[in-house]
């Protein structure tokens, strides 16, 4: 069997005018001509992702009773169901060092910079704040030379890091998942559209945000900018890479779509409130954009580990979409009220059921001999359990 087609480095991107530049997904083209007749298959890489939640979760609702294989999906639970093979739901954990230790209150603080440090965080308001380099970074220093990113740090909200945000401690402990030093950590970006030029190069984010907003009144679509290259490219394909192309462009165009609808309902609906542009007003789809963002990431190699902050500690968010008009943090706070626990479930099972939506993309992208799920360690988790009782241990 004689195999004729381009071949293609990894790195390969479609380059346009100005910085704009677009990685491409793994293609048949990217591999040597013999792994067609399975004799030498590229192996895809790894890639790590930590998903946090805050202000703790309604436990009677999220723990098996079951133990092993067959255990039952609990309420919270029920969105991954369909995922069953891919996943496990571990019980018995403790962040020890979530604890007060002395320290007095600040468990939210304490819970979130201890998820991925394992670290008692030095209780500080100031500029001495200490923790530890997380596990995330870890990672990052042993694979991220290999891709354009080291690491990818998104959240769904607040990212300040000066300030006293839970009695006495620094807002960098409630606000940052991600610690590349013990003295130095990565803030998220929130920003939908922040996230996407930084991927993909398309604006100086250097600039002021009203020269950015200007300039991107006139910008056309990253896919207008790399059109002549991706013709070029297309051109020396064979038919099932012309096709992963074509979905993928697509992708790219939807998500850069949403986030222009998203700018243009904040600045038609809500022009009073301070929100940076591009964060769609729903929940829902500002979850959706950021893990689509990710998923990109990962398919394109652009890196391979990433962190998503669904919420600070102590997120005052609200949820009117699913019923739930009370911020977040004071219904935790429930002392056994039926009714605030159920809405702190409401929003537990949100939570629950867009992570699943993340699951599915991931399962649902072809990625070398898999798919990204199979070649992924994807953790969901948060620094407390009970949030009533600020406890650390399951």
């Amino acid at each position: 069997m004689i195999i004729t087609r381009k071949h293609l480095p990894r790195r390969t991107f479609l380059k346009g005018l100005g910085t704009a530049a677009i990685a491409l997904p793994m293609l048949d083209a990217m591999t040597p001509a013999l792994a067609a007749t399975g004799s030498a298959v590229t192996k895809a890489p790894i890639r790590l992702s930590f998903v946090y939640v805050p202000n703790g979760i309604v436990m009677k609702d999220w723990t098996p009773q079951t133990a092993g294989k067959n255990f039952e999906f609990t309420r919270i639970l029920k969105p991954l169901e369909p995922l069953r093979e891919d996943l496990f739901v571990l019980s018995g954990l403790e962040d020890h060092n979530g604890n007060a230790l002395g320290d007095g209150a600040g468990d939210h603080a304490r819970a979130g910079a201890s998820f991925l440090t394992g670290v008692h965080c030095k209780k500080t308001a100031g500029a001495d704040i200490q923790a530890g380099i997380s596990a995330d970074q870890i990672a990052a220093q042993a694979v991220g030379s290999k891709t354009r990113f080291p690491s990818l740090e998104l959240g769904c909200e607040d990212s300040r890091t000066v300030g006293n945000c839970d009695s006495g401690y620094s807002c960098a402990y409630t606000n940052s998942l991600s610690w590349r030093t013990p003295t130095t950590p990565m803030p998220p970006e929130v920003n939908p559209r922040m996230a996407f030029e930084r991927l993909f190069g398309t604006i100086d984010l250097s600039l002021d945000p009203a020269t950015r907003a200007r300039r991107a009144d006139y910008r056309k679509s990253i896919l207008d900018m790399v059109r002549d290259d991706t013709q070029k490219l297309v051109g020396t394909l064979g038919q099932a890479d012309r096709r992963k192309i074509d979905e993928y462009l697509f992708a790219v165009r939807e998500i850069e779509k949403r986030i222009a609808s998203a700018e243009k309902e904040n600045h038609e609906v809500l022009p009073t409130i301070e929100k940076p542009a591009g964060i769609p007003i729903t929940f829902h789809e500002y979850a959706k954009l950021m893990y689509d963002l990710q998923v990109m990431a990962f398919q394109t190699d652009l890196t391979r580990v990433t962190t998503l902050v669904m919420g600070r500690e102590g997120s005052m968010r609200v949820y009117p979409e699913i019923g739930v008009p009370d911020p977040h943090h004071p219904l935790t706070h429930h002392r056994n009220n039926p009714e605030w626990i159920e809405k702190v479930a409401k929003i537990n099972c949100l939570h629950t059921e867009l992570f699943a939506y993340f699951l599915k993309k991931l399962k649902d992208t072809p990625d070398g001999d898999g798919t990204l799920l199979d070649h992924s360690m994807i953790v969901y988790g948060s620094g407390l359990s009970d949030g009533n009782r600020h406890s650390h241990e399951d």
